[in-house]
């Protein structure tokens, strides 16, 4: 990684939309060699995907929160049986192994909190490894650079 390479990956990262000219103009290349490196640093993983940002507002998405999930037993087979779930529960859209006082940290959104609710004792409450549950709600993002 260089400093260009660097460049190139801020640019991309505020509009991943940008067209090769437009890139090389910002990054001060050439638009073949401003694609190789692109290409390059797709092909050697640097960059993994491209996505679309969304407006969850828009979308009907009023309600997220984060909830730290506690097992009651702290084997592989629960661990395993616990991400299996999790992954099938369109809510989750982020589940994170952590370290500390839990297990798992889950970033959910639902359109409200009735749905909220719904998802906690429907979802969260019937899965059997789960011991605890503590949820903490997002009243405001000053900052989200999630894409």
């Amino acid at each position: 990684m260089d400093n260009i390479n660097n460049r190139i990956l801020h640019q991309l990262v505020q509009d991943g939309r940008v067209t090769n000219a437009e890139l090389a103009a910002r990054v001060g290349l050439s638009p073949s060699a401003c694609l190789r490196r692109v290409q390059e640093l797709e092909r050697s993983g640097v960059i993994s995907g491209y996505r679309a940002v969304l407006d969850r507002a828009a979308m009907g998405i009023g309600f997220t929160a984060y909830i730290a999930v506690g097992l009651s037993s702290h084997t592989a087979e629960a661990q395993h049986a616990f991400e299996r779930a999790i992954v099938q529960s369109a809510e989750v859209r982020e589940c994170h192994n952590i370290t500390g006082a839990f297990e798992y940290l889950l970033r959910v959104e639902t359109p409200d909190l009735a749905s909220y609710k719904a998802f906690h004792t429907d979802v969260l409450g019937l899965l059997p490894q789960v011991s605890t549950i503590t949820t903490h709600v997002v009243m405001e993002s000053v900052k989200d650079e999630r894409a």
